[in-house]
């Protein structure tokens, strides 16, 4: 948990935005980890898109943890087992729209955000679809060359009506 903390620390105490300590932008000191971690975000979410909660596995350490929603859903091993599992079998259809990320890399440390309008449909056509608006926070490591998710928190809530 200490190595975790420590993580989480480092990474939401790193400048964010165009210029870096080293007076750099992220994408200057480190392309190809950019687009690394870019391409763990996109798996993630085009997993979840495949309604393949188990194929989501492959982007997150097994020590990785999972906050949605104000809650602690522990490991994605824990999350699958009693919360994203079940929620995927019960949809027949989830899709990202309107998404943007900002990824910023330092080292074998990455943290990024993520905004986009999620839309479920239900097996069960009497239950009306969802639509939210999401915002996501990741922290991703690289150990080994391999980069995965060590920390993973998503909100949402209804649109708001256009004024």
């Amino acid at each position: 948990m200490t190595r975790f903390l420590m993580i989480a620390a480092l990474a939401f105490s790193l400048p964010v935005g165009p210029a870096s300590a080293l007076g750099q932008s992220p994408q200057a000191i480190a392309p190809g980890p950019q687009t690394e971690v870019t391409a763990v975000l996109r798996g993630y979410r085009e997993a979840i898109e495949a309604l393949d909660a188990e194929a989501g596995s492959a982007f997150f350490w097994a020590d990785g943890r999972v906050y949605e929603q104000g809650g602690v859903e522990g490991t994605y091993g824990d999350y699958l087992a009693h919360h994203l599992g079940p929620e995927l079998t019960a949809f027949s259809a989830f899709s990202f729209n309107d998404y943007d990320s900002q990824v910023a890399v330092v080292g074998d440390i990455a943290y990024a955000t993520e905004t986009y309008v999620y839309r479920i449909a239900f097996k069960d056509t009497a239950r009306p679809a969802v639509e939210r608006r999401g915002v996501a926070t990741s922290v991703l490591e690289r150990r080994g060359g391999v980069w995965r998710i060590v920390s993973y928190h998503s909100s949402a809530r209804a649109p708001r009506p256009a004024a």
